[in-house]
């Protein structure tokens, strides 16, 4: 079983990408690095969760 992502950290992914998908790809570390730059998180644990949930959906194909 894998963790759970909260609503908070779904919705504020989807506004990223949303906002700006072009400085997001597969890549984590990638992602994690343009949300370093595009905001200023007072939590990294929110930030690294955020990247991981953006380089999810990345991944998923378009339905």
């Amino acid at each position: 079983m894998g963790r759970i992502s909260t609503k908070l950290i779904k919705k504020k992914s989807r506004e990223f990408i949303k906002y700006k998908e072009d400085a997001f790809c597969k890549d984590f570390e990638k992602n994690k690095q343009s949300l370093k730059e595009m905001t200023s998180f007072g939590s990294k644990k929110i930030r690294n969760r955020i990247a991981g949930q953006i380089t999810k959906r990345m991944k998923k194909p378009e339905r």
